[in-house]
């Protein structure tokens, strides 16, 4: 086993169990909204080779990933430890794409559970080629402050954004942004994807946002200065979805 990744969540272990072991609960996290999430989610979480721990503190999902949870002062610290990967196999390509979305969603689990547990998320999501360069930069996100602090940029895209950071890693940057919810605040993830050799050998960055709860206005509002600026720095990429 290797890649141990974890955050420490503000709920009880029960809470995080269920945010793991309902699928409609699973789709307010994992990954965004496409024609093919649920039967992502089943295949990851709820296939026959799926293994619950007795005691719900464990959960090695298909692939053989581990989710384990345990108990801290401040709550719950979830961890994923991923599988020993056959260097020969065809998967050995994606481990690090495989390591770096686990990261993605673990932080997307733990805003839905701090901030939104009964919020309906809508989103948004595009991926882009890295030889127009990376999406991290090009936004301007490069020098966010320390994870927990407050922020105020105005994207490239043009936007005014507000929030706090929510966390930094080497390779992604995640935002909380005032109006991006009714109430509260939604979440900006912005990644920059490693070099897969043959399959993606530029790299690449994608972006998911989470909004909970807007009108169709504010949604079209904010889905326009994302189209708009991907279409205008990354040319051949596809549109929102």
């Amino acid at each position: 086993m290797t890649n141990n990744l974890s955050v420490v969540i503000n709920s009880d272990a029960q809470q995080v169990w269920t945010m793991l072991r309902e699928p409609a609960k699973v789709a307010q996290w994992h990954g965004w909204e496409a024609d093919d999430q649920a039967a992502e989610i089943n295949e990851i979480y709820f296939s026959p080779n799926v293994i619950e721990g007795a005691d719900h503190t464990s959960l090695v999902v298909d692939g053989g990933d581990v989710f384990t949870l345990k108990p801290v002062p401040t709550g719950t610290e979830l961890s994923v430890t991923r599988a020993a990967v056959d260097h020969n196999s065809e998967w050995a390509a994606w481990d690090e794409d495989i390591t770096q979305g686990w990261l993605t969603f673990i932080q997307q689990l733990r805003f839905a559970l701090e901030r939104h547990p009964h919020g309906k998320r809508r989103t948004f999501f595009f991926s882009v080629p890295g030889n127009d360069g990376s999406a991290i930069e090009k936004l301007g996100l490069s020098d966010v402050p320390k994870p927990g602090e407050t922020y105020s940029l105005t994207l490239a895209t043009g936007e005014e954004v507000s929030g706090r950071v929510w966390f930094r890693s080497n390779h992604q940057v995640g935002l909380t942004v005032h109006h991006y919810a009714e109430h509260g605040e939604g979440l900006v993830i912005v990644a920059d994807q490693p070099v897969i050799k043959d399959i993606r050998p530029e790299g690449g960055s994608l972006v998911i946002v989470s909004t909970y709860d807007l009108g169709a206005h504010q949604l079209e509002s904010i889905r326009s200065y994302w189209d708009k600026w991907r279409a205008e720095n990354y040319p051949t990429s596809d549109p929102l979805h």
